[in-house]
Order: C-alpha cells, then structure tokens, then sequence
C-alpha cells in the first residue's frame, strides 16, 4: 500500500544519491534522487548542500506517470 505520507529526511548527505544517465557530463542542469522510508528526495546536483524536496511514495509515482505520458512536455513551436 502505498502512503501520501511525505518521509522525512534528517541527512541529506547520508543518502544514496544518483541521477539519469540521461544527463549530460557537464553539470550543472541535473536533480539527484535517493529513495527514503516512504518515498523519494530530490535535490539540485549543483547545489548538493542546498534545499531537498521530499515527496511520498504516491506522489512520486503520479510524476512519473505524467512525465511517461507527455504531461510536462513543451510545446512544440509552430512554423
């Protein structure tokens, strides 16, 4: 079962950090994950002492489903 419980996250720098292969090898425009008891943080690689976002288990899975779906893509300009 899934819960909207968002989890805490006490040390950032104690996690697991890792990002997409997909980004690129000259930094600076890529988010790290690490799973956490109930859910997933999310932190600016570039700024790894900075700000995490946590989400819950739910709420992770919702994104991810709309990032599948095209819900984020850009629009395309017209020509």
């Amino acid at each position: 079962m899934r819960t909207s419980r968002k989890p805490a996250v006490t040390d950032p720098a104690a996690l697991p950090w890792r990002k997409s292969s997909h980004s690129g090898g000259e930094g600076g425009m890529c988010v790290e994950v690490a799973d956490v008891d109930g859910g997933v943080a999310v932190r600016d690689s570039a700024d790894p002492l900075g700000p995490v976002l946590a989400f819950s288990s739910a709420e992770w899975e919702a994104f991810l489903a709309g990032v599948h779906d095209g819900e984020f893509d850009r629009p395309r300009a017209r020509r």
